[in-house]
C-alpha cells in the first residue's frame, strides 16, 4: 500500500533560481507555486533572460528563438536541477501527481531540443561570415602552394610584413649602417657598425640588438632597451670615408667632389692617383671611372698602403650585400715611391691625375709624360705655404702647366626652422609695429622644433628663422688646378 506524500508549501510565491556559471549565466528558472481554489497544485516554468547591461529586475517573459553559437555552445552542458526536480525524481511514478508529471515532461522535451541544438552547432559555425572564410582559403591556399601572385614583394619577418618596391632589399648581416639620434635638429649620436649576427649596438642611450636590425627595411627608428629612438639606415659613401679606420688625414669629400668636376672624370677614364691615405679618393675615382675604366694608386708608405686596401675591399663587400652585385675592383693599390716609379707608369695614358702628397712638385716631371694633353692635374694641398712652394716649382722646372685657379671649398651648415616661442607654441605671422620689442623677439625665436613635430598651424601663417648653425666646419685644403698645355 502506497503511503501518501504530501508536499507542505507556504501560500504565498515561493521563486527558485537556479544558476549555472559554467554553460549559461544569463539564464534562470522561475518556479512558480500557488494553490488553486480547490487546493491542487500547479507548477509553472518560465525563462528569464537578463542582459548584460541591465540589472536582476529586467525579466523577459520568453526565450529568444534564435541562440547565437557561443550561447549555443554554452548551452552544451545540461542545466542543473532545482530542489523540487531532484525530490520528484526519487518519488516512483505512481506516487507522482498530474501537475508533477506534466512538470517532468516539459523537461524532457526541453532536454531534446538542447540536443538539436548541440548537433546542429557544428553546422553553424561553419557558415562563418565572408571575411573569415576568405582568411581561411588564403591560410589554406599558402598551405597548399597554390597562393595567387601578388603585384608587391612582402617580406615578413618577426611577425610584421613588410612591403617593398621593386629594387629595394632587407637590411642583411654583414652590411655597414649609420645610427643617428636626432633631439631639436641636431645629431646628437651618430655611429657607423657592421650588422653581424649576436652583436649588439651599444651608445649613452641604450642598446639595441644586431639582430633586431637584420630583415627590416633601412631609414626607420628602432628604440633602446631605454626606450630612446635611434635611426637606421644605410651607410653611404661620404658616411663611409668619413667613419672608417684612417691612418693619415683623408680627403673630405666636399674637396672631393670639387676635385672630380675639376678632372672632369667620367665612365672609363684611366686616372692616376699619389698618396693612397686612407682609401678614400680611390673609392670616390673608382666610382666615377665605372667598371669600363681603372685607378691606379701609388702610396710610399706601407702602413697607409695596407690601410687602403682594407677598407677599399669592406666597402666592396658590403655593397655586394646591399646590391646584389660586386663594386667593380678597378682600383690597383702599388706601394712604392712615384719619383722611382717610370716602370710602372710606361706605357700608361692617363686622362686625369689626382697629387694628394706634401711636395707634388718632386712628381710631377715624372708623371707630366704621361697625362693627355689638355687633361687636369688636381693637387690637394693643406696650406698655403704648400701651395707657394707648388707654384714656384713649376716656375723654376718650366714645365707645360697652366694654373688656371687655386679655390678652398668651405661649406656653411644653416638652421632654417619656424619661430617658436620658449613655452614650445608656434608664434604668429604679424605685421611689424615700432612697439614691438626687437630683443624679445631675438630671445624667443631661439626655440626649434623637435624633427617629429612636422605639423602645426597652418601653411604661410608663422614666421621662420635662418642663421648660420653654431658648428661650422673648419679649413680643410686647398684645391690647386693644373691644365697641361702644349708649347
Amino acid at each position: 500500500m502506497a503511503v501518501p506524500f504530501r508536499f507542505i508549501f507556504i501560500p504565498r510565491l515561493v521563486t527558485v533560481c537556479t544558476f549555472s556559471t559554467k554553460h549559461n549565466r544569463h539564464r534562470d528558472i522561475l518556479v512558480k507555486l500557488t494553490r488553486s481554489e480547490r487546493g491542487s497544485r500547479t507548477f509553472s516554468t518560465a525563462f528569464v533572460r537578463c542582459n548584460d547591461g541591465e540589472g536582476d529586475g529586467s525579466d523577459s517573459p520568453r526565450l529568444s528563438s534564435k541562440l547565437t553559437s557561443r550561447q549555443a555552445l554554452l548551452s552544451r552542458r545540461r542545466r542543473a536541477l532545482s530542489p523540487l526536480e531532484r525530490i520528484s525524481s526519487l518519488l516512483p511514478q505512481d506516487a507522482l501527481s498530474p501537475e508533477v508529471m506534466q512538470l517532468r515532461e516539459q523537461n524532457q522535451q526541453e532536454q531534446g531540443e538542447d540536443a538539436n541544438i548541440r548537433v546542429s552547432v557544428p553546422h553553424c559555425t561553419q557558415q562563418e561570415s565572408g571575411a573569415d572564410a576568405v582568411t581561411k582559403d588564403e591560410d589554406l591556399n599558402a598551405q597548399n602552394g597554390t597562393e595567387e601572385p601578388q603585384t608587391s614583394s612582402i617580406h615578413h619577418e618577426g611577425g610584421r610584413e613588410w612591403p617593398t618596391l621593386p629594387g629595394e632589399s632587407l637590411i642583411t648581416f654583414g652590411e655597414l649602417l649609420i645610427a643617428e639620434y636626432h633631439k631639436r635638429r641636431r645629431v646628437e649620436f651618430k655611429k657607423m657598425f657592421q650588422l653581424q649576427t649576436g652583436a649588439h649596438l651599444q651608445s649613452s642611450w641604450g642598446i639595441i640588438l644586431h639582430d633586431d636590425v637584420a630583415g627590416q627595411p633601412a631609414g626607420h627608428f628602432l628604440k633602446t632597451n631605454r626606450g630612446v629612438p635611434i635611426f637606421i639606415r644605410r651607410a653611404s659613401l661620404e658616411d663611409y670615408v668619413l667613419h672608417m679606420k684612417r691612418g693619415p688625414v683623408i680627403t673630405y669629400p666636399k674637396d672631393t667632389a670639387a676635385m672630380l668636376m675639376m678632372m672632369d672624370v667620367t665612365q672609363g677614364d684611366c686616372v692616376l692617383e699619389s698618396g693612397s691615405g686612407s682609401g678614400a679618393m680611390s673609392l670616390f675615382l673608382s666610382r666615377a671611372v665605372g667598371s669600363t675604366g681603372g685607378v691606379l694608386s701609388v702610396e710610399v708608405r706601407k702602413d697607409h698602403h695596407r690601410r687602403a686596401v682594407l677598407n677599399y675591399e669592406r666597402w666592396r663587400a658590403s655593397w655586394s650585400l646591399r646590391r646584389g652585385q660586386e663594386w667593380p675592383d678597378n682600383v690597383h693599390f702599388h706601394n712604392t715611391d712615384l719619383c722611382a716609379a717610370s716602370s710602372l707608369l710606361a706605357g700608361r695614358g692617363f686622362h686625369a691625375v689626382a697629387l694628394d702628397m706634401i711636395n707634388p712638385q718632386l712628381v710631377l716631371p715624372t708623371l707630366l709624360p704621361h697625362l693627355h694633353p689638355g687633361a687636369v692635374c688636381a693637387v690637394y694641398l693643406a696650406n698655403i705655404t704648400q701651395v707657394i712652394d707648388l707654384l714656384e716649382g713649376l716656375r723654376c722646372a718650366a714645365l707645360p702647366l697652366l694654373c688656371e685657379h687655386i679655390v678652398e671649398v668651405p661649406t656653411r651648415d644653416w638652421v632654417v626652422a619656424p619661430a617658436r616661442q620658449k613655452d614650445g607654441q608656434y608664434w604668429s605671422r604679424k605685421a611689424p609695429t615700432q612697439s614691438e620689442d626687437s630683443n624679445e623677439d631675438d630671445d624667443a625665436h631661439t626655440e626649434e622644433p623637435t624633427p617629429d613635430e612636422d605639423r602645426g598651424p597652418a601653411f604661410g601663417s608663422i614666421p621662420y628663422i635662418a642663421r648660420p648653425h653654431p658648428e661650422q666646419k673648419s679649413h680643410t685644403a686647398f684645391l690647386v688646378k693644373l691644365r697641361k698645355c702644349v708649347r
